[in-house]
């Protein structure tokens, strides 16, 4: 939230710097992220003087070009080369002498410098109107008051203003600090605490009275508990023009662009008072009443932005006497109602709407708006009326409107301040240290927090309404807390603890492969459980029937429970390689959500994801990239530390997975894993390889602990280990290739692993390379090369036969 300096000091004359009382408004909880300096017009018009044009004649080289000689306020007159159609002599125009900088639109600067035009000398430039940042204007050079003196600075002259914006990182149950007027009252108890007792200034409505009452609009309002208030007055004879330049400073201070004066009025008291107002343009409103309702499911309603929608059952619309919509309640206006340049009649409302309410709507729609952030927060309600009056003033003296109707104020059920009781005792427990208690009242006074009663163990207080978020004891201990000032708190050097018992064996496991992991150099992640409807598209795996919509969601982009860890890893791994650190080992420990049916199941993994080199680039070491039996070793490693053993590893057909494995015990699934397919990594922009394992962690902590080990002794015969390349189509997997193996030779064949994959140039279409490697080996002798080459051969023939293999 952006708070200008200037702004704030109309409500509070504190002259202090503003980095001082930026640090105070961060003690008060109203945290400055950063302090930046706004021009009014970027460069202050630094080198931009008065100057009297002496003469003007005709350039001699070019027909639309005028030599001039100008008076700066000194004795030596300078030569100035003018295309203006309107320059003249005796005029007195805006000169930016050499040196000087001025800014275009996009706030690009440009030097002047001196130079020749057409062959003669140019000492400066006579400025038109959008030149300076002024205006859009650029007919001609703009021209002066004739009573300026020559070298009078352009700055004094256009009134330019220097203001300090703090970038206030509010956080959401602060919507009494959404408005500057908020945060000068809380600025105003935190000066208190510096013994600096300011007036806090608020802006006046006693100036406001209807003469005439020619156009009035009643209001219904259907549902109370959805608008438990709603204020309105009608303004004709409005002349819709732009604002003024203190008005339009003021915005645009804080990023706002000035647009016309009614919507900048608007949005001017929007930020000054925290009060959302909109102005439906009268003419567009068919007959005499303002109904507040919400419409039938699907209804369709175009809004300002020129989209339509379609609406819900329950957002709440704002409609004329015929049920036509005109704006959804607390969110965005409609696009036929609004105020245009031809509007001379306006309805302006103030209203109070169900924050929950607003909030869904908002979401629903994907609209964030600023009125929108501050009814989800919850406003003042006993601000509506008056920044509707403070509003009709402006647009009164500003657009020449007129009051035509007393305001129509639909309040039926006055809502009561909280009460509150402080218990003295509790108040010094949860601090830490004892306050006195004229301090505390003090304090509280300063926050317009009212006392009703005073006992000698504590006070009976009354909230003011704008402190939404003050409903406990708690609360108000805290209030006390900000404003003393936390660094005021003495704290102890004494540390207290106790010593807990865990006997959660789950615990213990995740921390023992956490370990193992990291020693291994993982570094741990934690991926949001929310994530895009999309990314089911990306795998046939996950069903559609059994994906957890969220009700509610934050965004488009959070609005479905994870079925799958991969995704959410794949955008960590994303944006690590985007920021250039490419050898990446993560792994996640989470869950997984699925409805089936009417219930609701939770799986807990362990992921692992790998990519690029095994260990950092350096001198003392080459390139090393992790591989598919680089992940395997870590898989096994894992596993075999929890004492989970016999793993059988199998192809697993899997269509995110180019090539993968999985480890079971029997028919359980312990742990998959395998080499992302290119298409699926192509979705988050990742070009090179990303190995990934997912463990079933239930099935892990069932099996984990089993220490039960038996001894064999080794076997004092060697293995042998043959190679094979074959050509296969490509659409062949490497799980036929290991099945058809132990189906060819059961006895003696131990192992059966692809080291190589190799799918592009020099090979055929439609076809790619597999290495695949044979472990063979006899418990009981030495086996022959006649045996060892019978069983390769054998093997050949089976791929040849079956799988249409081509040995390499």
């Amino acid at each position: 939230m952006k708070i200008s300096y200037n702004w704030l000091q109309q409500f509070l004359k504190v002259d202090w710097e503003a980095e001082k009382t930026g640090e105070l408004l961060t003690d008060l909880g109203l945290e400055v992220e950063g302090i930046e300096k706004i021009e009014s017009i970027k460069g202050s018009l630094k080198g931009v003087v008065v100057g009297e044009v002496l003469t003007c004649i005709q350039h001699p080289n070019a027909d639309r070009l005028k030599v001039t000689t100008v008076n700066l306020g000194d004795e030596n007159p300078v030569q100035i080369v003018c295309g203006a159609p309107n320059v003249a002599a005796g005029q007195k125009v805006p000169v930016a002498t050499i040196g000087t900088i001025l800014y275009d639109e996009k706030g690009e600067g440009f030097k002047i410098k001196k130079g020749k035009i057409r062959g003669e000398e140019s000492h400066g430039m006579i400025c038109a109107e959008d030149e300076l940042g002024l205006g859009k204007g650029h007919d001609g050079i703009l021209v002066l008051e004739a009573d300026l003196k020559p070298g009078t600075s352009a700055a004094e002259v256009f009134d330019i203003e220097t203001d300090y914006v703090f970038e206030i990182g509010l956080t959401p149950n602060r919507s009494d600090a959404m408005s500057h007027f908020g945060v000068a009252r809380d600025l105003r108890a935190g000066l208190l605490q510096n013994d600096l007792n300011l007036e806090l200034i608020s802006p006046s409505v006693s100036d406001f009275h209807v003469d005439e009452r020619t156009l009035r609009y009643d209001v219904e309002v259907e549902n109370k508990e959805l608008v438990p208030r709603y204020c309105g007055i009608t303004i004709t004879d409005v002349e819709v023009k732009d604002s003024p330049d203190w008005i339009k400073n003021r915005l645009k201070a804080i990023g706002i662009t000035p647009k016309n004066n009614i919507v900048d009025i608007t949005n001017y008291v929007l930020h000054e008072l925290g009060q959302p107002l909109h102005a439906f343009d009268a003419q567009k409103i068919k007959g005499n009443k303002i109904i507040v309702k919400t419409l039938e499911e699907g209804t369709k309603f175009t809004t300002l932005d020129e989209v339509e929608r379609e609406l819900s059952a329950d957002d709440i619309m704002i409609c004329d006497t015929d049920g036509n919509p005109l704006c959804i309640g607390g969110v965005f206006g409609g696009l036929k109602s609004g105020v245009t340049e031809h509007t001379n009649s306006i309805f302006l409302e103030s209203a109070y709407f169900n924050p929950v309410s607003v909030r869904k709507t908002a979401k629903r729609h994907a609209l964030n708006t600023d009125a929108s952030f501050r009814f989800e927060r919850g406003i003042d309600i006993n601000m509506t009326e008056y920044a509707l009056k403070r509003a009709a003033l402006l647009i009164e003296k500003y657009a020449s409107g007129k009051l035509a109707s007393d305001i129509s104020d639909f309040y039926p059920i006055k809502m009561e301040d909280f009460q509150v009781f402080l218990s003295y005792d509790n108040a010094y427990r949860l601090i830490g240290q004892e306050i006195p208690k004229e301090k505390i009242k003090n304090i509280l006074a300063s926050l317009e927090i009212k006392i009703n009663s005073e006992t000698a163990g504590g006070l009976g207080l009354t909230i003011p309404s704008y402190r939404t978020d003050v409903q406990r004891e708690a609360d108000i201990i805290e209030e006390i807390l900000r404003v003393y000032g936390y660094n005021n708190i003495e704290f102890s050097y004494k540390l207290n603890t106790s010593i807990s018992f865990d006997s959660n064996n789950d615990t213990k496991v995740e921390n023992i492969v956490a370990n193992q992991l990291s020693a291994l150099g993982f570094n741990e992640t934690m991926a949001n459980s929310l994530t895009k409807p999309e990314y089911n598209s990306l795998s046939e795996s996950i069903s559609d029937d059994a994906k957890v919509m969220m009700l509610n969601p934050l965004s488009n982009d959070l609005a479905v429970m994870r079925q799958s860890m991969l995704f959410s890893g794949l955008e960590s791994v994303s944006y690590n390689l985007n920021r250039k650190n490419t050898a990446l080992k993560f792994y996640e420990f989470g869950k997984t959500y699925h409805k089936y049916g009417d219930k609701y199941q939770e799986d807990k993994h362990l992921t692992l994801f790998v990519t690029g080199n095994r260990t950092k680039d350096s001198w003392q070491s080459n390139n090393n990239p992790s591989d598919f039996f680089y992940v395997k070793g870590v898989i096994t490693s894992v596993l075999e530390r929890l004492g989970i053993q016999k793993l059988k590893a199998t192809p697993v057909k899997n269509d995110v997975f180019s090539e993968g494995l999985v480890f079971s015990l029997g028919k359980i699934k312990i742990a998959e894993f395998g080499v992302v397919k290119r298409n699926v990594l192509k979705e988050f922009g990742i070009k090179q390889e990303v190995l990934f394992a997912d463990f079933n962690w239930d099935n892990v902590l069932k099996f984990s602990g089993n220490k039960n080990v038996k001894v064999a002794s080794l076997t004092k015969f060697p293995a042998v280990k043959r190679d094979l390349a074959l050509l296969l189509n490509s659409k062949t997997e490497f799980k036929e290739v290991y099945n058809l193996a132990f189906q060819s030779e059961r006895k003696l064949l131990k192992e059966v692993d692809l080291f190589d994959v190799y799918e592009g140039d020099n090979l055929p279409e439609g076809k790619k390379s597999y290495a695949v490697s044979f472990v063979l080996q006899d418990e009981t002798k030495t086996l022959e090369d006649k045996q060892i080459d019978k069983i390769m051969q054998k093997l050949q023939q089976s791929f040849e036969k079956n799988l249409e293999a081509v040995l390499r």
